[in-house]
């Protein structure tokens, strides 16, 4: 399955990530390289937590633009 992302600069260094079709799926890393890695391994166990519960899988339905605005 494919999970749109959205990583984060974290303030106090490296990045967190998250998942908007699954609420309260993030992980974490130094680099975004290792923050993506992790949050594959969090979706994975998001996924098995549900499926062993019996709850339906979400489906990805986001749509992702980027914008840019003059300031």
């Amino acid at each position: 399955m494919r999970y749109t992302v959205i990583v984060h600069s974290d303030t106090t260094g490296g990045y967190w990530v998250e998942v908007p079709a699954l609420p309260g799926c993030a992980s974490q890393g130094e680099t975004v390289e290792e923050a993506l890695e992790n949050v594959k391994d969090a979706i994975k166990l998001y996924l098995e937590v549900l499926e062993e519960d019996g709850a339906q899988i979400p489906k990805d339905e986001e749509v992702v633009f980027s914008v840019t605005v003059a300031a």
